[in-house]
């Protein structure tokens, strides 16, 4: 079967058509799934019926499949450890969830932008879903630094913002209210140079980036303001619309990601895995 991409909206996103990713893929089909992957940001494989073992296939297409890490805190907000897998639900069994970040609306963010190596890719499946919502929601931060105005770019090139990550899913950080020492974060290039196409992003979003560095505080959250309104323009958003049978794979680098609400009695179950990244460029 040919395959085909077919783009989903003009902000970014596309989906690949003629791939059953049951079967191992020949070099052809990795290299125009991979090619497919760096011009759009997000691609969107409908109708799979992927085991554990087809996901992680799948990944190694793109990189090397990373685990999932203990968090900071010690804290443990539900699922398994020392696994390449995370289940993304509100699913409760015997009082505990099975996973994490279950229920309810939350915010734009990068995946691990608080790791020193932040994710590349990640890779989310759809295992069960809800009657209605839950759609996810992809800006392109390319596009999201070529919109920031000149004056702002320049003050900012070269400059870091703090990522933190606390588990809040739609609420801004208060650094006077949390000891870093608990949670994981990490000071990133504002502006990135995206390791594959070698082309400029904003890397910042409204959920994980805490502070500009070298700033006033009130200064960096003016500032912040703006790139966050930069970032979620509608202009640059793909909202993805979830089939059971999905596999989405996004780029950590060059897009920011929010889920939409749905109803929390509903049960929804996602298998995610994430392959490894590197430390961020100016």
């Amino acid at each position: 079967m040919t395959i085909s991409v077919v783009p989903l909206s003009g902000a970014l996103g596309a989906e690949i058509k003629g791939v059953d990713l049951r079967a191992p893929q020949d070099a052809a089909a990795v290299a125009a799934i991979r090619e497919a992957f760096d011009r759009n940001v997000v691609v969107v494989f409908r109708d799979q019926h992927l085991s554990e073992d087809d996901q992680l296939r799948v990944a190694g297409y793109l990189g090397k499949v990373a685990l999932r890490r203990r968090p900071a805190s010690g804290r443990d907000p539900g699922g398994q450890w020392d696994t390449p897998f995370m289940l993304v639900t509100n699913i409760v069994e015997d009082g505990k969830p099975i996973g994490v970040f279950g229920d309810g609306e939350m915010w734009f963010h990068h995946d691990t932008s608080y790791y020193p190596e932040p994710h590349r890719a990640t890779f989310l499946y759809a295992m069960k879903l809800p009657s209605c919502g839950g759609n996810t929601c992809f800006s392109n931060m390319y596009k999201a630094y070529e919109n920031i105005p000149p004056a702002l770019r320049a003050r900012l090139e070269g400059g870091k913002v703090l990522q933190v990550h606390d588990y809040k899913r739609r609420e801004r950080l208060d650094l006077d209210k949390i000891d870093l020492n608990t949670v994981r974060h990490h000071a990133q290039p504002i502006f990135i140079t995206h390791p594959a196409t070698g082309r400029k992003a904003l890397y910042v979003s409204r959920l994980m980036s805490a502070r500009i560095e070298g700033f006033a505080r009130d200064e960096s959250e003016a500032m912040l303001a703006e790139l966050f309104e930069i970032s979620e323009d509608a202009a640059i958003v793909y909202e993805h619309a979830w089939r059971l049978g999905d596999l989405v794979i996004w780029d950590n680098f060059a897009s920011i990601h929010a889920r939409k609400d749905f109803p929390r009695e509903e049960p929804r179950l996602m298998r995610r895995l994430t392959i490894e990244g590197q430390a961020m460029r100016f």
